[in-house]
Protein backbone atom coordinates (compact mmCIF):
# COMPACT_ATOMS: atom_id res chain seq x y z
CA UNK A 1 0.00 0.00 0.00
CA UNK A 2 2.99 2.25 1.00
CA UNK A 3 4.56 2.24 -2.50
CA UNK A 4 1.64 2.62 -4.82
CA UNK A 5 0.58 5.66 -2.49
CA UNK A 6 4.20 6.99 -2.38
CA UNK A 7 4.23 7.16 -6.24
CA UNK A 8 0.11 8.32 -6.58
CA UNK A 9 1.55 11.17 -4.20
CA UNK A 10 4.95 11.84 -6.33
CA UNK A 11 2.79 12.23 -9.77
CA UNK A 12 -0.33 13.94 -8.27
CA UNK A 13 1.22 16.17 -5.83
CA UNK A 14 0.48 16.88 -1.92
CA UNK A 15 -1.88 20.21 -0.83
CA UNK A 16 -0.58 21.57 2.32
CA UNK A 17 -0.01 25.02 3.92
CA UNK A 18 2.84 23.39 6.24
CA UNK A 19 6.34 24.53 5.90
CA UNK A 20 8.13 21.69 4.62
CA UNK A 21 11.10 23.72 3.36
CA UNK A 22 10.17 23.69 0.04
CA UNK A 23 12.73 24.72 -2.50
CA UNK A 24 12.03 26.84 -5.69
CA UNK A 25 14.21 26.46 -8.66
CA UNK A 26 17.64 24.80 -9.55
CA UNK A 27 18.67 21.76 -10.96
CA UNK A 28 17.45 19.04 -8.07
CA UNK A 29 14.70 18.08 -6.45
CA UNK A 30 12.90 21.68 -6.58
CA UNK A 31 9.64 22.85 -6.15
CA UNK A 32 8.75 20.50 -3.52
CA UNK A 33 9.28 19.48 -0.16
CA UNK A 34 10.22 16.67 1.82
CA UNK A 35 8.36 14.28 4.52
CA UNK A 36 9.28 11.33 6.15
CA UNK A 37 7.15 8.56 5.42
CA UNK A 38 7.43 5.28 6.02
CA UNK A 39 11.41 6.26 7.65
CA UNK A 40 12.08 7.33 4.20
CA UNK A 41 12.43 10.70 3.27
CA UNK A 42 10.16 11.45 0.05
CA UNK A 43 10.32 14.55 -1.79
CA UNK A 44 6.50 15.65 -3.22
CA UNK A 45 5.65 18.40 -5.55
CA UNK A 46 3.80 21.17 -3.57
CA UNK A 47 3.01 24.55 -4.43
CA UNK A 48 2.34 24.26 -7.89
CA UNK A 49 -0.88 24.27 -9.96
CA UNK A 50 -1.16 21.11 -10.51
CA UNK A 51 -0.55 19.82 -6.55
CA UNK A 52 -3.56 22.48 -5.45
CA UNK A 53 -5.77 20.25 -7.65
CA UNK A 54 -4.14 17.18 -6.00
CA UNK A 55 -6.48 14.68 -3.45
CA UNK A 56 -4.07 14.22 -1.29
CA UNK A 57 -3.46 17.01 1.38
CA UNK A 58 -1.67 17.02 4.35
CA UNK A 59 -3.60 17.06 8.08
CA UNK A 60 -3.08 17.24 11.50
CA UNK A 61 -4.24 15.51 14.22
CA UNK A 62 -3.17 17.14 17.76
CA UNK A 63 0.54 16.72 17.42
CA UNK A 64 0.54 14.50 14.23
CA UNK A 65 0.58 14.74 10.65
CA UNK A 66 -1.55 12.55 8.29
CA UNK A 67 -1.40 12.30 4.65
CA UNK A 68 -4.73 12.59 3.98
CA UNK A 69 -7.73 12.12 1.36
CA UNK A 70 -11.53 12.97 1.51
CA UNK A 71 -11.03 13.60 5.39
CA UNK A 72 -9.56 10.38 5.61
CA UNK A 73 -5.80 9.56 7.21
CA UNK A 74 -4.21 7.12 5.71
CA UNK A 75 -0.74 6.83 6.73
CA UNK A 76 1.48 8.79 9.41
CA UNK A 77 4.28 11.34 8.44
CA UNK A 78 6.84 13.53 10.03
CA UNK A 79 8.14 17.12 9.08
CA UNK A 80 11.96 17.32 8.97
CA UNK A 81 13.77 19.61 11.25
CA UNK A 82 15.31 22.40 10.02
CA UNK A 83 18.51 21.82 9.55
CA UNK A 84 20.30 23.99 11.95
CA UNK A 85 23.56 25.15 9.94
CA UNK A 86 21.38 26.56 7.64
CA UNK A 87 21.53 29.27 10.47
CA UNK A 88 25.12 29.82 10.11
CA UNK A 89 27.29 32.40 7.66
CA UNK A 90 30.70 32.66 6.48
CA UNK A 91 33.27 35.12 7.56
CA UNK A 92 31.89 37.02 4.39
CA UNK A 93 28.30 36.91 5.66
CA UNK A 94 27.43 34.31 2.84
CA UNK A 95 24.69 32.10 4.63
CA UNK A 96 25.28 28.45 4.71
CA UNK A 97 22.38 27.81 2.52
CA UNK A 98 23.29 29.77 -0.52
CA UNK A 99 26.50 27.32 -0.40
CA UNK A 100 24.59 24.12 0.21
CA UNK A 101 21.49 22.83 1.02
CA UNK A 102 19.90 19.00 2.74
CA UNK A 103 18.26 16.70 0.61
CA UNK A 104 16.46 14.04 2.43
CA UNK A 105 17.06 13.67 6.05
CA UNK A 106 21.06 13.07 5.88
CA UNK A 107 22.73 14.38 2.44
CA UNK A 108 24.37 17.85 1.98
CA UNK A 109 24.05 18.77 -1.27
CA UNK A 110 25.23 21.37 -3.99
CA UNK A 111 25.58 22.66 -7.40
CA UNK A 112 28.91 23.60 -7.71
CA UNK A 113 28.92 25.99 -10.70
CA UNK A 114 25.40 27.04 -10.71
CA UNK A 115 25.44 27.77 -14.51
CA UNK A 116 25.09 26.30 -17.72
CA UNK A 117 27.11 26.60 -21.09
CA UNK A 118 23.66 25.93 -22.53
CA UNK A 119 20.88 27.84 -20.95
CA UNK A 120 20.70 30.11 -23.17
CA UNK A 121 22.04 28.82 -27.10
CA UNK A 122 19.31 26.25 -27.49
CA UNK A 123 20.73 23.09 -25.95
CA UNK A 124 19.78 23.55 -22.35
CA UNK A 125 17.88 20.18 -21.07
CA UNK A 126 14.12 21.47 -20.85
CA UNK A 127 13.46 20.33 -17.71
CA UNK A 128 16.19 21.78 -15.59
CA UNK A 129 15.86 25.03 -13.78
CA UNK A 130 19.32 25.65 -12.64
CA UNK A 131 19.67 28.84 -13.11
CA UNK A 132 16.39 30.35 -11.83
CA UNK A 133 17.53 29.82 -7.75
CA UNK A 134 20.54 31.66 -8.94
CA UNK A 135 18.51 34.48 -10.47
CA UNK A 136 16.46 34.68 -7.25
CA UNK A 137 19.80 34.55 -5.43
CA UNK A 138 19.08 31.90 -3.40
CA UNK A 139 22.64 30.39 -4.38
CA UNK A 140 26.08 31.09 -5.08
CA UNK A 141 27.15 30.85 -9.16
CA UNK A 142 30.05 29.19 -8.15
CA UNK A 143 31.15 27.57 -4.50
CA UNK A 144 34.90 27.48 -3.39
CA UNK A 145 36.64 24.35 -1.84
CA UNK A 146 36.61 26.23 1.62
CA UNK A 147 33.06 27.11 1.60
CA UNK A 148 32.04 23.49 0.82
CA UNK A 149 34.30 22.06 3.17
CA UNK A 150 33.26 24.47 6.18
CA UNK A 151 29.83 24.20 5.35
CA UNK A 152 29.96 20.27 5.05
CA UNK A 153 32.17 20.34 8.73
CA UNK A 154 29.23 22.14 9.74
CA UNK A 155 26.24 19.72 8.62
CA UNK A 156 27.84 17.01 10.06
CA UNK A 157 28.69 18.23 13.59
CA UNK A 158 25.35 19.82 13.89
CA UNK A 159 22.44 17.71 12.12
CA UNK A 160 24.56 14.44 11.52
CA UNK A 161 24.27 14.71 7.80
CA UNK A 162 26.19 11.58 6.62
CA UNK A 163 27.10 12.28 3.18
CA UNK A 164 27.73 14.67 0.46
CA UNK A 165 26.53 15.10 -3.06
CA UNK A 166 28.77 17.58 -5.31
CA UNK A 167 26.79 17.76 -9.35
CA UNK A 168 27.45 21.32 -10.94
CA UNK A 169 26.73 22.92 -14.16
CA UNK A 170 28.20 23.19 -17.82
CA UNK A 171 31.51 25.71 -18.10
CA UNK A 172 32.54 26.36 -21.75
CA UNK A 173 35.55 24.49 -20.43
CA UNK A 174 34.65 21.06 -19.39
CA UNK A 175 38.55 20.87 -18.26
CA UNK A 176 37.27 23.45 -15.17
CA UNK A 177 34.47 21.56 -14.63
CA UNK A 178 35.89 18.31 -13.27
CA UNK A 179 39.14 20.26 -12.13
CA UNK A 180 37.08 22.00 -9.81
CA UNK A 181 34.48 19.49 -8.55
CA UNK A 182 37.81 16.97 -7.77
CA UNK A 183 39.39 20.20 -6.17
CA UNK A 184 36.34 20.62 -3.68
CA UNK A 185 35.71 16.31 -3.36
CA UNK A 186 39.14 16.54 -1.97
CA UNK A 187 38.77 19.83 0.38
CA UNK A 188 35.55 18.08 2.05
CA UNK A 189 36.85 14.53 2.26
CA UNK A 190 39.99 15.84 3.98
CA UNK A 191 37.97 18.04 6.86
CA UNK A 192 35.12 15.32 7.43
CA UNK A 193 35.65 11.71 6.19
CA UNK A 194 31.93 11.86 4.67
CA UNK A 195 31.25 9.53 1.69
CA UNK A 196 31.24 11.50 -1.56
CA UNK A 197 28.87 11.57 -4.61
CA UNK A 198 29.50 13.21 -7.90
CA UNK A 199 27.63 14.17 -11.05
CA UNK A 200 28.68 15.18 -13.97
CA UNK A 201 28.15 14.42 -18.00
CA UNK A 202 30.45 11.78 -19.72
CA UNK A 203 34.02 12.78 -20.43
CA UNK A 204 35.11 12.62 -23.58
CA UNK A 205 38.34 11.35 -22.39
CA UNK A 206 37.45 8.81 -19.89
CA UNK A 207 41.08 9.13 -18.00
CA UNK A 208 39.24 12.11 -16.25
CA UNK A 209 37.53 9.54 -13.97
CA UNK A 210 40.70 8.25 -12.32
CA UNK A 211 41.09 12.27 -11.64
CA UNK A 212 37.58 12.43 -9.91
CA UNK A 213 37.95 8.79 -8.16
CA UNK A 214 41.77 10.03 -7.19
CA UNK A 215 40.27 13.46 -5.11
CA UNK A 216 38.10 11.22 -2.91
CA UNK A 217 35.04 10.79 -4.29
CA UNK A 218 33.45 7.64 -3.39
CA UNK A 219 30.54 6.96 -6.18
CA UNK A 220 29.52 8.64 -9.51
CA UNK A 221 26.11 9.62 -10.61
CA UNK A 222 26.59 9.47 -15.03
CA UNK A 223 22.73 10.53 -16.21
CA UNK A 224 21.85 10.06 -19.47
CA UNK A 225 18.34 10.50 -18.10
CA UNK A 226 16.31 8.64 -21.05
CA UNK A 227 17.41 5.68 -23.50
CA UNK A 228 14.33 6.98 -26.06
CA UNK A 229 16.48 8.89 -28.97
CA UNK A 230 13.90 11.02 -29.93
CA UNK A 231 12.43 11.93 -26.35
CA UNK A 232 16.31 12.10 -25.35
CA UNK A 233 16.96 14.98 -28.65
CA UNK A 234 13.83 17.01 -27.78
CA UNK A 235 14.11 17.94 -23.91
CA UNK A 236 18.08 17.08 -23.48
CA UNK A 237 19.20 18.06 -26.87
CA UNK A 238 23.27 18.43 -25.90
CA UNK A 239 23.02 15.25 -24.44
CA UNK A 240 21.35 13.48 -26.98
CA UNK A 241 24.52 14.86 -29.42
CA UNK A 242 27.16 13.43 -27.03
CA UNK A 243 25.88 9.61 -28.46
CA UNK A 244 25.05 7.00 -26.38
CA UNK A 245 28.52 5.04 -26.92
CA UNK A 246 30.04 8.48 -24.50
CA UNK A 247 28.06 7.44 -21.96
CA UNK A 248 28.31 3.61 -22.01
CA UNK A 249 32.33 4.09 -22.11
CA UNK A 250 31.82 6.67 -19.07
CA UNK A 251 29.90 3.53 -17.11
CA UNK A 252 32.35 1.31 -18.27
CA UNK A 253 35.05 3.16 -16.67
CA UNK A 254 33.59 4.02 -13.87
CA UNK A 255 32.56 0.84 -12.93
CA UNK A 256 36.22 -0.11 -12.83
CA UNK A 257 36.86 2.52 -11.04
CA UNK A 258 34.24 2.90 -8.58
CA UNK A 259 33.22 -0.62 -8.68
CA UNK A 260 29.41 -2.08 -9.35
CA UNK A 261 26.59 -0.24 -7.54
CA UNK A 262 28.36 2.29 -7.02
CA UNK A 263 27.34 4.08 -10.47
CA UNK A 264 24.04 5.67 -11.23
CA UNK A 265 22.49 7.25 -13.79
CA UNK A 266 19.08 9.00 -13.47
CA UNK A 267 16.51 7.58 -16.01
CA UNK A 268 13.86 10.25 -15.96
CA UNK A 269 10.05 8.99 -16.86
CA UNK A 270 7.51 11.44 -18.25
CA UNK A 271 9.51 12.92 -20.75
CA UNK A 272 7.47 11.27 -24.16
CA UNK A 273 9.50 8.39 -23.63
CA UNK A 274 7.87 5.12 -24.39
CA UNK A 275 7.93 2.56 -21.16
CA UNK A 276 9.56 -0.02 -23.25
CA UNK A 277 12.97 2.47 -23.73
CA UNK A 278 13.08 2.66 -19.61
CA UNK A 279 12.77 -1.17 -19.28
CA UNK A 280 15.64 -1.12 -22.26
CA UNK A 281 17.69 1.24 -20.73
CA UNK A 282 17.56 -0.22 -17.10
CA UNK A 283 18.25 -3.20 -17.91
CA UNK A 284 21.57 -2.13 -19.76
CA UNK A 285 22.45 -0.20 -17.45
CA UNK A 286 22.43 -3.17 -14.67
CA UNK A 287 24.21 -5.52 -17.47
CA UNK A 288 26.78 -2.94 -16.82
CA UNK A 289 26.77 -2.79 -12.92
CA UNK A 290 25.28 0.79 -13.20
CA UNK A 291 22.16 1.77 -10.58
CA UNK A 292 19.02 2.85 -12.98
CA UNK A 293 17.26 5.49 -10.69
CA UNK A 294 14.08 5.85 -12.22
CA UNK A 295 12.55 9.18 -11.08
CA UNK A 296 9.33 10.23 -12.14
CA UNK A 297 9.30 13.68 -14.13
CA UNK A 298 8.45 16.52 -12.07
CA UNK A 299 7.66 20.13 -13.86
CA UNK A 300 10.15 23.06 -12.26
CA UNK A 301 8.85 26.86 -12.84
CA UNK A 302 11.35 28.72 -14.85
CA UNK A 303 12.06 25.56 -17.28
CA UNK A 304 10.93 25.04 -20.63
CA UNK A 305 8.31 22.39 -19.10
CA UNK A 306 7.37 23.96 -16.27
CA UNK A 307 3.57 23.84 -17.29
CA UNK A 308 4.10 19.62 -18.33
CA UNK A 309 3.13 17.36 -15.71
CA UNK A 310 4.07 14.23 -13.55
CA UNK A 311 3.64 10.81 -15.02
CA UNK A 312 0.39 9.15 -13.89
CA UNK A 313 0.82 6.75 -11.33
CA UNK A 314 -0.38 3.73 -13.90
CA UNK A 315 2.29 3.78 -15.77
CA UNK A 316 4.83 4.61 -12.64
CA UNK A 317 3.86 1.55 -10.62
CA UNK A 318 4.79 -1.37 -13.60
CA UNK A 319 7.83 0.27 -14.21
CA UNK A 320 9.24 0.36 -10.85
CA UNK A 321 7.80 -3.35 -10.44
CA UNK A 322 10.31 -4.70 -13.33
CA UNK A 323 12.93 -2.33 -12.51
CA UNK A 324 12.60 -3.89 -8.71
CA UNK A 325 12.76 -7.53 -10.23
CA UNK A 326 15.56 -6.26 -12.52
CA UNK A 327 17.29 -5.36 -9.68
CA UNK A 328 16.99 -8.18 -7.44
CA UNK A 329 18.58 -10.56 -10.57
CA UNK A 330 21.58 -8.54 -11.23
CA UNK A 331 22.57 -8.05 -7.23
CA UNK A 332 22.32 -3.90 -7.27
CA UNK A 333 20.79 -2.44 -3.86
CA UNK A 334 20.27 1.64 -3.03
CA UNK A 335 21.62 0.46 0.48
CA UNK A 336 24.30 -0.55 -1.24
CA UNK A 337 25.17 2.67 -2.71
CA UNK A 338 28.07 4.78 -0.76
CA UNK A 339 26.74 8.56 -1.23
CA UNK A 340 24.22 10.48 -3.32
CA UNK A 341 20.68 10.36 -4.57
CA UNK A 342 20.31 6.71 -5.06
CA UNK A 343 21.51 6.42 -1.41
CA UNK A 344 18.91 9.03 -0.48
CA UNK A 345 16.12 8.06 -2.85
CA UNK A 346 13.74 10.84 -1.95
CA UNK A 347 12.81 11.78 -5.26
CA UNK A 348 11.21 8.08 -6.62
CA UNK A 349 9.36 5.67 -5.02
CA UNK A 350 12.16 2.97 -6.08
CA UNK A 351 12.85 2.25 -2.80
CA UNK A 352 9.63 1.39 -1.59
CA UNK A 353 9.18 -1.31 -4.57
CA UNK A 354 13.05 -2.45 -4.16
CA UNK A 355 12.98 -6.10 -2.89
CA UNK A 356 16.31 -8.08 -1.40
CA UNK A 357 18.50 -9.34 -4.04
CA UNK A 358 18.15 -12.74 -5.20
CA UNK A 359 20.71 -15.45 -3.34
CA UNK A 360 21.32 -16.85 -6.89
CA UNK A 361 21.26 -13.96 -9.70
CA UNK A 362 23.27 -13.98 -13.12
CA UNK A 363 24.41 -11.07 -15.12
CA UNK A 364 27.63 -10.07 -17.09
CA UNK A 365 31.10 -10.22 -14.79
CA UNK A 366 32.20 -6.90 -13.70
CA UNK A 367 35.80 -6.15 -13.96
CA UNK A 368 38.49 -8.24 -14.27
CA UNK A 369 38.77 -9.64 -11.00
CA UNK A 370 35.06 -11.15 -11.41
CA UNK A 371 36.54 -12.50 -14.81
CA UNK A 372 39.37 -13.99 -13.71
CA UNK A 373 37.41 -15.91 -10.86
CA UNK A 374 35.18 -17.27 -14.07
CA UNK A 375 38.49 -18.70 -15.72
CA UNK A 376 39.06 -20.57 -12.98
CA UNK A 377 36.17 -22.29 -12.61
CA UNK A 378 36.42 -23.32 -16.23
CA UNK A 379 39.90 -24.60 -15.32
CA UNK A 380 38.78 -26.89 -12.94
CA UNK A 381 35.72 -28.08 -14.99
CA UNK A 382 36.99 -28.33 -18.23
CA UNK A 383 40.90 -29.17 -17.56
CA UNK A 384 41.59 -31.15 -13.95
CA UNK A 385 37.63 -32.93 -13.92
CA UNK A 386 37.07 -33.54 -17.55
CA UNK A 387 40.45 -33.46 -19.15
CA UNK A 388 39.00 -31.86 -22.26
CA UNK A 389 42.08 -29.65 -22.32
CA UNK A 390 45.60 -30.39 -21.36
CA UNK A 391 46.53 -26.99 -20.07
CA UNK A 392 43.98 -23.96 -20.34
CA UNK A 393 40.44 -23.91 -22.34
CA UNK A 394 41.23 -20.46 -23.08
CA UNK A 395 41.01 -19.64 -27.00
CA UNK A 396 40.84 -16.18 -28.77
CA UNK A 397 36.97 -16.38 -28.77
CA UNK A 398 37.23 -15.50 -25.14
CA UNK A 399 38.57 -11.62 -26.12
CA UNK A 400 35.18 -10.90 -27.78
CA UNK A 401 32.76 -12.86 -25.28
CA UNK A 402 30.54 -11.59 -23.09
CA UNK A 403 31.22 -13.57 -19.81
CA UNK A 404 28.27 -14.19 -17.86
CA UNK A 405 28.36 -15.32 -14.56
CA UNK A 406 26.33 -16.80 -11.84
CA UNK A 407 26.31 -15.90 -8.11
CA UNK A 408 24.89 -17.98 -5.11
CA UNK A 409 24.57 -16.02 -1.70
CA UNK A 410 27.14 -14.17 -2.83
CA UNK A 411 29.18 -16.76 -4.23
CA UNK A 412 30.48 -17.20 -7.86
CA UNK A 413 28.78 -20.35 -8.74
CA UNK A 414 29.27 -20.56 -12.77
CA UNK A 415 29.66 -19.07 -15.80
CA UNK A 416 29.30 -19.16 -19.51
CA UNK A 417 30.26 -17.17 -22.50
CA UNK A 418 28.50 -15.81 -25.73
CA UNK A 419 30.01 -13.84 -28.71
CA UNK A 420 29.31 -13.22 -32.31
CA UNK A 421 29.94 -15.47 -35.29
CA UNK A 422 29.28 -12.95 -38.12
CA UNK A 423 27.50 -9.81 -38.53
CA UNK A 424 24.08 -11.49 -39.81
CA UNK A 425 22.82 -12.28 -35.88
CA UNK A 426 24.11 -15.44 -35.80
CA UNK A 427 25.21 -16.05 -31.85
CA UNK A 428 27.72 -18.65 -30.19
CA UNK A 429 27.33 -19.77 -26.73
CA UNK A 430 30.31 -22.53 -24.97
CA UNK A 431 32.14 -22.59 -22.38
CA UNK A 432 29.09 -23.69 -19.46
CA UNK A 433 31.10 -24.35 -16.10
CA UNK A 434 29.59 -24.78 -12.98
CA UNK A 435 31.24 -25.35 -9.26
CA UNK A 436 30.55 -29.16 -8.36
CA UNK A 437 29.03 -27.94 -5.21
CA UNK A 438 26.93 -25.58 -6.68
CA UNK A 439 25.33 -28.26 -9.50
CA UNK A 440 21.92 -28.32 -7.56
CA UNK A 441 21.46 -25.04 -7.06
CA UNK A 442 20.02 -24.35 -10.29
CA UNK A 443 22.93 -21.44 -11.22
CA UNK A 444 23.37 -23.85 -14.78
CA UNK A 445 19.64 -23.64 -15.53
CA UNK A 446 19.94 -19.65 -15.14
CA UNK A 447 23.20 -19.00 -17.02
CA UNK A 448 21.40 -21.17 -20.08
CA UNK A 449 18.25 -19.21 -19.96
CA UNK A 450 20.31 -15.63 -19.04
CA UNK A 451 22.39 -16.23 -22.19
CA UNK A 452 19.72 -16.72 -24.36
CA UNK A 453 17.87 -13.51 -23.26
CA UNK A 454 21.39 -11.64 -23.39
CA UNK A 455 21.90 -12.26 -27.02
CA UNK A 456 18.31 -12.05 -28.05
CA UNK A 457 19.09 -7.99 -26.86
CA UNK A 458 21.75 -7.71 -28.89
CA UNK A 459 19.98 -8.43 -31.70
CA UNK A 460 20.88 -12.34 -32.69
CA UNK A 461 18.66 -14.41 -34.62
CA UNK A 462 20.27 -17.40 -34.45
CA UNK A 463 22.00 -19.02 -30.95
CA UNK A 464 23.57 -22.15 -31.21
CA UNK A 465 26.17 -24.06 -28.85
CA UNK A 466 27.95 -27.33 -29.00
CA UNK A 467 26.51 -29.59 -26.32
CA UNK A 468 28.20 -32.67 -24.87
CA UNK A 469 26.24 -35.90 -25.38
CA UNK A 470 25.35 -36.16 -21.57
CA UNK A 471 23.76 -32.84 -21.77
CA UNK A 472 21.55 -33.29 -24.53
CA UNK A 473 18.67 -33.53 -22.53
CA UNK A 474 18.75 -30.84 -19.99
CA UNK A 475 18.97 -28.54 -23.13
CA UNK A 476 16.00 -29.83 -24.69
CA UNK A 477 14.26 -28.94 -21.10
CA UNK A 478 15.27 -25.75 -21.81
CA UNK A 479 14.00 -25.24 -25.19
CA UNK A 480 16.80 -26.39 -27.41
CA UNK A 481 16.78 -28.70 -30.52
CA UNK A 482 19.18 -30.71 -31.94
CA UNK A 483 21.30 -30.15 -35.28
CA UNK A 484 22.26 -32.79 -37.63
CA UNK A 485 24.26 -35.92 -36.01
CA UNK A 486 26.56 -36.46 -33.22
CA UNK A 487 30.33 -35.88 -33.62
CA UNK A 488 33.42 -36.25 -31.86
CA UNK A 489 35.02 -32.77 -30.42
CA UNK A 490 38.43 -33.11 -27.74
CA UNK A 491 37.63 -36.79 -27.74
CA UNK A 492 33.96 -36.97 -26.69
CA UNK A 493 30.51 -37.03 -28.62
CA UNK A 494 28.97 -33.47 -29.09
CA UNK A 495 25.54 -32.22 -30.54
CA UNK A 496 25.13 -28.81 -32.31
CA UNK A 497 22.20 -27.49 -30.77
CA UNK A 498 19.79 -24.28 -31.52
CA UNK A 499 18.17 -22.03 -28.90
CA UNK A 500 14.73 -21.04 -29.31
CA UNK A 501 14.90 -17.18 -28.78
CA UNK A 502 10.75 -16.62 -29.54
CA UNK A 503 10.96 -17.85 -25.51
CA UNK A 504 13.33 -15.08 -23.81
CA UNK A 505 11.84 -12.04 -21.98
CA UNK A 506 13.87 -9.39 -23.13
CA UNK A 507 13.89 -8.12 -19.39
CA UNK A 508 13.56 -10.16 -16.59
CA UNK A 509 16.12 -13.36 -15.95
CA UNK A 510 14.24 -16.51 -14.96
CA UNK A 511 20.51 -28.85 -13.40
CA UNK A 512 23.91 -27.88 -14.03
CA UNK A 513 25.87 -28.62 -17.12
CA UNK A 514 28.10 -27.95 -19.23
CA UNK A 515 28.53 -26.86 -23.16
Amino acid sequence: MIASLITHLQSLGLRTEADCLKRNGGAGPAQGGTLIIGGRPVTLPMGTAFAAQSPYHLSQDEDRFWVARDGQNLIPVTLPDRPRFYDLQTREAIPYSRIALRHGTDCLATTLLQTCANWRNGGRCRFCAIEVSLEKEQTLPRKSPEQLAEVAQAAKELDGLKQVLLTTGRDEDPQGDWGHLARCASAVKRLTGLPIQAQLLPPADPEVLEQVKDSGVDSIGIHIESFDLHTLSTQAPFKAALGQDRFVTAWKKAVRLFGPNQVSSFLIVGLGEQPESVLRGADLLSDLGVYPFVVPFRPIPGSLLEKGLPPNPGKMIPLYESIARLLKQKGLTMAGQKAGCVRCGACSAQAFFEQETSDLICRPAWGEEELEEAYAIRHQVFVREQQLFAESDRDDNDRKSIHLVAHKAGLMAGTVRVFPLDNNGHWIGGRLAIRKEQRKSGAGELLVREAVRYVRKQGCRTFTATIQKENIPFFIHLGWKTLGALFDLQGKPHQLMEADLTSADLFSGSGEKNF
